[in-house]
């Protein structure tokens, strides 16, 4: 009988700002987290992220590397980021010089079980709950849908 490689959920080589607050169990590893965030329980921030001050991620948030996070955003529950965008009509299988980055702007909300794929979000979003993000958004506003939409402008 063979037994799996067991790995445990940990916090290690976080650069951390002040007065930030994490609840466990996380899975939170060689990134940065900017001063006076939260990060609720169940989520997993991978390599090389940088969010920065002022943010809440909540729970069961998955937040892949190449992600980059402005100040004072909002990720609400199960919120997913995705960082292989399929170039080859399928998974990268670990060919990382495929996978492409996400850049979140500041003051952007980001809604329970949206998915935001490699884009470019602008300051002053908001982006519905269940919604999937495919495209950059350049311009200020409420965003929701598959393929999330502009609903109105801020």
């Amino acid at each position: 009988m063979n037994l799996p490689k067991i790995l445990k959920s940990q916090i290690r080589d976080v650069e951390f700002g002040n007065d930030v607050v994490i609840v466990e169990p996380v899975n939170v590893y060689e990134c940065k987290i900017g001063d006076n965030c939260f990060i609720g329980p169940f989520v997993e921030i991978q390599k090389d992220v940088v969010i920065g001050k002022g943010c809440k991620i909540q729970s069961h948030s998955f937040i892949c590397e190449l992600v980059t996070i402005g100040d004072y955003c909002f990720i609400s529950h199960g919120a997913m980021f995705i960082n292989d965008p399929f170039l080859q009509s399928g998974p990268a299988k670990g060919n990382k010089e495929l996978w492409r980055s996400t850049s979140i702007g500041n003051n952007v909300s980001i809604g329970t079980n949206a998915t935001i794929l490699p884009v470019t979000i602008v300051d002053n979003v908001v982006i519905g709950a269940g919604s999937i993000v495919t495209k950059d958004i350049l311009i200020p506003g409420i965003y929701a849908g598959n393929p999330a939409a502009l609903i109105r402008t801020l």
